[in-house]
């Protein structure tokens, strides 16, 4: 597998790349903050940003194999499980009737983290359609349930 090409010296493909994380964050997150969740637009923004960040560095490094870069997305992936966590835990103290709250917000970060980890990879198509995946089962499948 190839190592996404990434040159740190261009601005533009820089500025790109984060700003398409940061949108797409902020697509999810408008849904959340709508909903009045607690993990809301700038929770979200900042989640894709700083998996786009970490997926950049070895990038940005001169990485050559891509298990440097899998080491830092597996470590994206874990590391945001542990807010997902927290947004479950912070949820569950108000005594949810049903059981467990705060799992589909827990769950909205962790594929916002995932869209950082896209725009940072250059992936933009993957990400406009993950992008769009979410927030119809955010949005759209609400009126299933």
């Amino acid at each position: 597998m190839a190592v996404p090409t990434f040159n740190p010296q261009d601005w533009l493909d820089i500025t790109g790349r984060l700003g398409l994380a940061i949108g797409a964050g902020g697509v999810v997150g408008l849904d959340r903050h709508l909903r009045h969740k607690p993990g809301g637009l700038r929770t979200h923004m900042l989640v894709s940003l700083g998996a786009a960040l970490f997926t950049l560095v070895p990038m940005a490094m001169g990485s050559t194999t891509a298990d440097s870069l899998s080491r830092s997305i597996q470590g994206v992936a874990t590391g945001v499980g542990f807010l997902g966590a927290g947004e479950i835990i912070h949820g569950n103290g108000k005594r949810a009737e049903n059981g467990v709250k705060g799992l589909t917000s827990a769950a909205s970060i962790w594929v916002t983290a995932s869209l950082g980890v896209l725009a940072a990879c250059g992936l933009w198509q993957l990400l406009l359609v993950a992008t769009i995946a979410t927030v119809v089962v955010l949005s759209l499948l609400k009126i299933v349930e």
